[in-house]
């Protein structure tokens, strides 16, 4: 039974029924953590209008916890080739429930922006540590059919976390956002703690990069606040600019000296070695800004460009949540059966590239059936591509490196969608408040209203639409639809490069084998050798392992045998 003290024999079948149970307490995990992010992606207007906030903390809000989850994925995944995984994973899940139910009693914007890190810490690990768990208990080739019905649920969490935020913003306020996933997160602990059973990691010894986490925090912590804050808060040619950027640079680079020389890097160097990691980083990237970028502006360009209440905001997502959906169930079950996947993921790269070209013709007034069709094009894009890129590079990746592997794909995903959220966040506010700006230019209010109005719009404050007076409302839809539209230029050229990238990603078959079983042959093959050498020492005969004939894919080695007399001769 899988609810036992040890897991099952690497070699052993599993069903079906008992894969799902042994994954129940990760696929409850993964949904609070995408439930409590999506329910308040439709009440994130109202929540920054109501504590004061401007468009700029708008965007530190999200990319706060973008930028935890970013910098904490890798070490999660680190840490995961070294500790007990099971404990990371609770470990996580906690601190992400802690870090939401904090928030729910957020006083001011940047009180919420603070507790957003530990919301972010927790879903890197979440985000992380799931996939890593399943790789260890299903095989690439079945892992696809598992993965797409996760991917379904997961979905059903994004689809249902819109419209009940929306439901419970509009009825009780936004502060139950962040109370609703409380429950979904204790069953989820239960969940873990009697169903999910792991093998633990060989290493008993942990070494840490400590001076790598430092260097990497700084670093893109740096980087992001030079990107958001420039040409705002300072100009792009002052002192204070000038040293952020040198302080970022430094920080990056410094980085990546260390993980040439630490004994445990959080990014191995080595792994770029890999072809298919290298590629699916890249691809990543382009993945990583569109998806986060699409989730972060549909909620205000519905709001602010078309003044939809919160409920209605969530209603309007669902064309690109059941693409997504039906997409990552139907290709998943697809990759399984078959072991194909080269094809499907550039098929929705290719989607991915025609969506967000198409949202980047979006205005206020677009018909919604056509912004529909739009959403649906790039949602079945991202569901083709997203949960793939991990599975093929978990299927080209030596087990002992699962960990490190798996969180860095994660890791360049949301660090490039963190950057790209924060640029096209600055781009969105310039073009706003121009375009804005230029369309009042000559206007002389005539009500109390419409004065007040104009003093809202010119603290820089995200307004509330539904509050403004009707000569002054279409000129700030107009703005958000134009503002939110150019931002999405941002993402086509690096879509066209995610699709390249993908079509040179070898085409390599998926493993019928369970990184726990690769482990275990390791294990066996290592006492093998470990016994013929001694015999051999015995004997006089020296067994010779020749490295360059290794194969990766299927550890097996060519040895040479030679006699002691050959060799001192």
């Amino acid at each position: 039974m899988l609810n036992s003290t040890t897991p099952p024999a690497a070699g052993a079948t599993r069903s079906a029924r008992e894969v799902f149970t042994a994954i129940s307490g990760l696929v409850v995990g993964m949904f609070v953590a995408v439930l409590s992010g999506t329910v308040v992606a439709t009440s994130m207007p109202v929540i920054i209008a109501d504590l004061g906030g401007t468009q700029s903390q708008y965007t530190w809000v999200i990319t706060a916890s973008l930028l935890a989850t970013a910098v904490s994925t890798p070490i999660w995944g680190k840490l995961a080739d070294l500790v007990d995984r099971k404990i990371l994973v609770q470990l996580s899940l906690i601190l992400f429930t802690v870090g939401t139910v904090i928030a729910g009693f957020s006083t001011d914007t940047n009180m919420l922006i603070a507790v957003r890190v530990v919301q972010g810490i927790g879903v890197g690990g979440l985000m992380s540590l799931v996939m890593i768990a399943v790789a260890l208990i299903i095989s690439p080739r079945e892992r696809g059919k598992y993965m797409g019905v996760v991917g379904g649920i997961m979905a059903l969490g994004t689809i249902g976390g819109p419209l009940l935020g929306g439901l419970l913003t509009d009825v009780w306020g936004w502060r139950s956002n962040f109370f609703i996933g409380v429950p979904f997160a204790l069953v989820a602990l239960v969940l873990l703690q009697v169903t999910l059973h792991l093998p633990k990691p060989a290493r008993a010894k942990v070494s840490i990069d400590y001076f790598g986490i430092v260097l990497l925090a700084v670093g893109v912590s740096t980087l992001l606040i030079w990107v958001s804050m420039g040409g705002s808060q300072f100009e792009w040619d002052s002192a204070t600019s000038w040293i952020l950027g040198a302080i970022a640079v430094v920080a990056i680079l410094g980085f990546v000296a260390v993980e040439f020389f630490v004994k445990e890097p959080i990014v191995p160097m080595s792994l770029f070695r890999n072809r298919t990691f290298t590629l699916s980083v890249i691809a990543s990237i382009a993945i990583g800004v569109s998806m986060f970028a699409t989730s972060v502006f549909l909620a205000q360009y519905f709001q602010l460009a078309r003044g939809a209440t919160p409920t209605e905001s969530g209603l309007m997502t669902i064309p690109m949540i059941v693409g997504q959906m039906g997409a990552s169930i139907i290709i998943g079950q697809l990759v399984s059966r078959f072991g194909k996947w080269k094809g499907w993921m550039i098929t929705g790269a290719v989607l991915v590239t025609v969506g967000v070209s198409l949202m980047a013709t979006l205005r206020y007034d677009t018909p919604f059936p056509l912004v529909a069709v739009y959403m649906i094009v790039l949602g079945a894009g991202l569901g083709m591509v997203m949960q793939n890129l991990t599975l093929i590079v978990q299927n080209d990746t030596p087990p002992t490196q699962l960990g490190a592997a798996s969180s860095n794909v994660n890791f360049f995903r949301t660090i490039a969608g963190t950057i790209g959220v924060t640029v096209m966040g600055v781009l969105l506010s310039s073009n706003v408040s121009g375009y804005i700006s230029d369309r009042l230019t000559g206007f002389t209010p005539t009500t109390p209203e419409e004065i007040t109005a104009l003093e809202s719009l010119a603290s820089g404050n995200v307004p509330k639409v539904a509050e403004l007076p009707e000569t002054i409302r279409k000129i700030v839809e107009a703005g958000y639809g134009i503002g939110i539209a150019d931002s999405f230029i941002i993402a086509v050229p690096l879509a066209v490069l995610g699709l390249l990238a993908i079509a040179f990603i070898k085409n390599k078959p998926l493993s019928t084998k369970t990184a726990a079983e690769q482990l275990q042959e390791q294990a066996e093959e290592s006492a093998i050798d470990l016994a013929e050498a001694e015999v051999g020492g015995s004997t006089g005969t020296i067994r010779v392992v020749d490295g360059e004939a290794a194969s990766p894919s299927t550890g097996s080695v060519k040895v040479l045998e030679r006699d002691e007399s050959e060799r001192e001769n």
